[in-house]
């Protein structure tokens, strides 16, 4: 069985709503694109690093739509390395709707997205989720993911769509790595889903 990552940006306060540019969430939405600005060379290699290995893409709707009309024109220049990787694997899309697949290697979930993502991990050895912060939201409520790989902006927007929406469920996590930080003071963080649920207790010191 393979694993299901997910790459996931936030501001110090989870909002993770557009942070590639204005135009991914435009209408009502002040501050697209605010992950920019704080983007530095240590950040770039993190992310380059994190998808090695990567054999298909997971994405919900609207950042299909991003990445479909931007990365089939990026091979050859400064980001060659992950155009090339995700024009060739396979993409997964969840959507209620009827999508333009006409990216090459792109095909639509079922109806029934918890099924389709079990089939997807059997199916790959690792699939990244980019993004796609509504299909986040699902994966971690339905606990469908193997490692959240999430970086930490020193910024705080106070308004946006944040990476838990309140209907997640009690969930365990372990850091499988040291934390990382990078000069502009972006802090990655790299979780694997760990079995159970939280526990709780008290601090009282025994003498």
């Amino acid at each position: 069985m393979g694993q299901i990552q997910i790459e996931m940006f936030a501001t110090l306060d989870l909002v993770g709503q557009a942070p590639g540019g204005p135009d991914e969430d435009p209408i009502g939405f002040p501050f697209g694109g605010w992950q920019a600005p704080l983007i530095d060379e240590v950040t770039g290699a993190q992310v380059g690093a994190a998808y090695e290995g990567t054999d298909a893409l997971l994405l919900g709707r609207r950042t299909y739509d991003i990445f479909a009309a931007y990365w089939p024109h990026q091979e050859g220049g400064p980001a060659d390395s992950i155009a090339t990787l995700f024009n060739r694997v396979p993409k997964y899309v969840a959507s209620h709707g009827k999508p333009d697949l006409s990216w090459a290697g792109s095909s639509q979930l079922g109806p029934d997205l918890p099924a389709a993502v079990r089939e997807i991990r059997d199916r790959h050895e690792r699939v990244k989720v980019v993004g796609s912060l509504n299909l986040v939201q699902t994966l971690l409520h339905e606990k469908l993911f193997d490692v959240l790989d999430l970086w930490l902006h020193p910024i705080v927007l106070g308004v946006g769509k944040k990476v838990f929406d309140g209907g997640e469920v009690p969930t365990s996590l372990t850091l499988v790595q040291p934390p990382e930080a990078s000069p502009n003071g972006i802090v990655h963080l790299r979780y694997g889903l760990a079995e159970g649920t939280p526990e709780t207790g008290d601090m009282t010191v025994e003498n």
